[in-house]
């Protein structure tokens, strides 16, 4: 993006919560959702937007399932920094190795969020030893709690590139 602006693209699996994230974040974000018999998902995409340390911060949500990869592919365009969010009751599933391993050939900055570390069986430390050396950042994206400070960190690592 332009000086002064940063495009993160939010990734993850299913009901892993990025939408919550985002909107946790940018409380006047827009959603794009429909209902299924697995019930509420995103369909194209969220976008939030905040400022964070000086700059103008777009956020970009993607839909979790395996068939909206296309759209994934388009909102990935042009962005500054990765937030893949792991549901820290459930772990690292098979999308997000896959969604890793895409965004490490593409060599974008990357961060990971383990949410859901408010619920019970929450366990971030196991994302952590499943992922050695990557920045995993404990959240709760539903109370808000730690979604700015891990945001703001990963800004500023982008701010040193």
């Amino acid at each position: 993006m332009a000086e002064g602006r940063l495009k993160i693209v939010v990734f993850g699996s299913f009901n892993a919560g990025k939408s919550s994230l985002i909107q946790a974040l940018d409380p006047r974000s827009r959603h794009v959702e429909a209902t299924s018999n697995e019930g509420a998902t995103t369909v194209a995409f969220d976008f939030g937007r905040l400022q964070v340390r000086g700059q103008a911060v777009y956020l970009f949500g993607t839909p979790g399932q395996e068939r909206f990869e296309f759209v994934r592919q388009i909102l990935s365009r042009g962005m500054d920094g990765a937030i893949i969010v792991v549901d820290a009751t459930t772990g690292v599933d098979a999308m997000t190795r896959h969604l890793y391993g895409q965004l490490k050939a593409l060599g974008v900055p990357l961060a990971f969020m383990a949410n859901k570390c408010d619920c019970p069986g929450a366990a971030p430390e196991a994302i952590h030893r499943d992922l050695p050396g990557e920045t995993v950042h404990p959240i709760s994206a539903r109370n808000g709690e730690n979604v700015h400070a891990a945001l703001d960190a990963f800004v500023a690592t982008l701010a040193t590139r």
